[in-house]
């Protein structure tokens, strides 16, 4: 670990805290929490030196998780704008390419939120530069990108913690604990409900403005004339750079479903997507606004994607089911829990201590929050909650309801060979043509 000078405590803390007000991501994850964290720094020396990509919205929100644990010594965003804001709260220095954050010495850990469809090759560029990664969610943009991606950490060996900050939420490991140790019975059925995409369009074609690079900003995906909409929060809703609400919300609530039905490293079987409208006008946003996905997996599991009604994930079995969301999780089998606890050893089945809190007596804790995990992990040299290889999966699930929904029929999935089964036409759909100069290798 690189040595730093340690900011000053009382004031970024001050300043997490109140971003935390206004934050729409909730900040339970956030230091303090439960008294002393084990990953926190021990002494103004033992503190990592920290790269950040991407400051728009989410990753100011994890830059500013991570200072507890580090100083910001370098930022790297294409727009200059945002970039000097992010300066100006966090400090470090700034830099366009982020190739040349990479290049520094003192930087131990990245932190990544830009677009989706540069996750990939930021992550497999920082991990051959012998850095740890934090990266948001989806971590891929094809299901070919996620396969390069765990060979590439496998070889370097480096940390990677994926933003899907529920597992570390109790709410979620409970709800998914009650499900692995069958108290709802035989799992039939789960249920992710999130929201439907925008429809926005057509929008008007400008020249970008002097301090965003354009180009860069596209990466891998087609040049195109520029138009705001395309750029920053809104990139969600255009093909080219994400895959709507499906990887978005999607897959986080996919990510909990996965670690309920005990799928962490396999996937779906059978993949049924539908849309009632794909929108193609190049100026306007081109996902469908609504949309459902039915997935089969083995053990006679379903699991039902939809865009309507309460959003979080339902779990029902023979004999039962559970609701989770950020706001509550409920059942009979939560109900049931004062007079009939789960047994310590089930919590085993994570490789996580389980220790409960007086503050929630009854309800267990997966670890003290995401951030802290991923620190935990770097210094420890172990594998963190939100591993590579399970968000590969939910990413790789979330692409594959996507080509459904575009090929607009069902198709039969392999997750051992991860291929289409006899599907040439589907399997040219795992990945996308990249512009030579920022293509993934």
């Amino acid at each position: 670990m690189t040595k730093h000078s340690p900011a000053n405590r009382r004031q970024f803390l001050g300043s997490t805290l109140a971003a935390a007000a206004g934050a729409a991501t909730p900040y339970f994850m956030s230091w303090p929490a439960f008294g002393a964290d084990a990953s926190l720094p021990k002494s103004k020396n033992d503190r990592f030196g920290i790269g950040s990509i991407g400051l728009r919205y989410q990753g100011s929100v994890i830059t500013r998780q991570s200072l507890p644990h580090g100083d910001v010594v370098c930022i790297a965003d294409v727009d200059k704008d945002i970039g000097g804001q992010a300066i100006a709260s966090f400090g470090g220095t700034l830099v366009e390419d982020y190739r040349k954050l990479l290049d520094r010495k003192d930087v131990d850990v990245v932190l990544i939120a830009t677009p989706d469809h540069w996750h990939t090759k930021m992550v497999i560029d920082a991990c051959r530069a012998g850095k740890d990664v934090y990266c948001e969610k989806p971590i891929t943009l094809t299901v070919d990108e996620g396969k390069l991606l765990r060979k590439v950490v496998k070889e370097t060996g480096r940390v990677v913690q994926v933003g899907t900050w529920q597992r570390s939420d109790w709410k979620f490991r409970l709800a998914c604990e009650l499900v692995r140790a069958g108290r709802v019975g035989k799992l039939h059925t789960v249920t992710v409900t999130t929201s439907p995409n925008p429809v926005g369009g057509p929008f008007e074609v400008t020249k970008p403005y002097a301090n965003l690079n354009w180009d860069m900003w596209q990466g891998q995906t087609p040049d195109v004339p520029y138009i705001r909409e395309r750029c920053h929060y809104t990139f969600r809703w255009w093909y080219e750079y994400s895959g709507g609400q499906l990887t978005d919300w999607g897959a986080h609530g996919i990510d909990i479903a996965h670690w309920g039905i005990g799928c962490d490293s396999s996937g779906p079987l059978e993949i049924n997507g539908y849309a009632d409208v794909l929108p193609n006008d190049p100026n306007s946003y081109n996902v469908p606004p609504t949309f459902q996905v039915d997935y089969k997996y083995a053990g006679d599991v379903t699991l039902k994607i939809r865009c309507d009604g309460r959003a979080g994930i339902l779990f029902e079995g023979d004999q039962g089911r559970i609701f989770v969301n950020r706001g509550t999780v409920a059942g009979k089998a939560v109900d049931e829990l004062k007079d009939n606890p789960l047994p310590h050893e089930q919590f085993k089945l994570y490789g996580f201590d389980n220790r409960e809190r007086p503050e929630r007596t009854g309800k267990l804790d997966a670890i003290v929050n995401h951030m802290g995990n991923f620190f935990d992990c770097v210094k420890a040299r172990k594998t963190p909650i939100s591993d590579l290889e399970s968000q590969h999966r939910v990413a790789t699930t979330c692409h594959l309801g996507n080509i459904s929904i575009r090929l607009r029929r069902p198709l039969k999935w392999n997750p051992e060979t991860e291929l289409f089964v006899g599907d040439d036409e589907a399997n040219g759909w795992l990945r996308r043509e990249q512009r030579k100069k920022y293509a993934i290798t």
